[in-house]
């Protein structure tokens, strides 16, 4: 644990917090659209986060904010007991398009922030391939995006994120665009790197199943300005198997989830 770390009465380490967080932005003919308004919350090191709300309520806005992509309106923003200001090398983000280059082979493409940096592709080269290996793309290092399929590509944008090994992942619907089944497939594959590396990970998606299913906590939004309404906890134990979805208590969240979010 960092000096700057902030613990729990229970020992947990917190990695993000909240206090009353807001995001407002500035219009040219209108009042200010308020998009985020007096947000608290904690997420600990380790965890698994999912936020679910109405299309409006701010779910990307927090992350771009989480990323340092964006600046607050008001309160305070923090990572382990920092404030964050700017875009941080220990938070690492992912978008729903998966944004390869069409030109550069998949393991180039995963490549592409060590090149940005002007570090030694060699120095990285064991661990993309390692990771390559663990999404099951190993024969398909050398092809480009477009002899990919959905699942492949943003396989492939997952594996470039990993390789900067930031301590943070924000998801923000990465299987949103992705069939039933290969969403599927793709959500046991992220949680088997989320147990296999111990990352803390935020995602933000519409599916209330996908957000139990994979989440420790389920954190849920009001409508715009999106404030905290309620936090969900997962009652599934690890690991987990698509099987877990069809049980009673599951379905009894899922129940209370879209109740919370007024579409029960």
């Amino acid at each position: 644990m960092t000096e700057t770390a902030v613990a729990t009465a229970q020992g947990r380490e917190v990695v993000l917090k909240t206090e009353r967080l807001k995001k407002a932005y500035e219009t040219k003919t209108l009042e200010p659209i308020v998009a985020l308004e007096a947000l608290d919350f904690e997420v600990f090191r380790g965890e698994f986060v999912a936020l679910v709300g109405p299309s409006g309520c701010g779910k990307s806005t927090l992350l771009s904010l989480i990323g340092g992509l964006l600046a607050p309106s008001e309160g305070e923003l923090t990572y382990c007991g920092q404030r964050i200001d700017g875009p941080r090398p220990e938070i690492g983000m992912m978008f729903q398009a998966p944004v390869l280059f069409p030109w550069r082979t998949t393991l180039e493409n995963i490549f592409l922030p060590i090149d940005v940096k002007k570090e030694s592709r060699s120095d990285h080269r064991g661990r993309a391939l390692s990771l390559l290996e663990t999404v099951g793309l190993t024969e398909f290092a050398d092809r480009y995006p477009g002899e990919l399929s959905g699942g492949m590509q943003q396989r492939t944008a997952l594996c470039r994120l990993l390789l900067q090994d930031p301590d943070v992942l924000l998801l923000d619907e990465p299987f949103g665009a992705l069939d039933e089944f290969t969403r599927e497939a793709m959500n046991l594959e992220l949680l088997s790197l989320w147990d296999g590396t111990g990352k803390t990970v935020i995602l933000v998606t519409h599916n209330i199943q996908e957000a139990l299913f994979l989440s420790d906590r389920v954190f849920v939004m009001s409508p715009r300005p999106g404030r905290l309404t309620c936090v969900v906890e997962s009652e599934l134990q690890h690991p987990r198997e698509i099987a877990m979805m069809h049980s009673r208590s599951f379905q009894d969240s899922v129940f209370e989830v879209r109740r919370l979010l007024g579409v029960a």
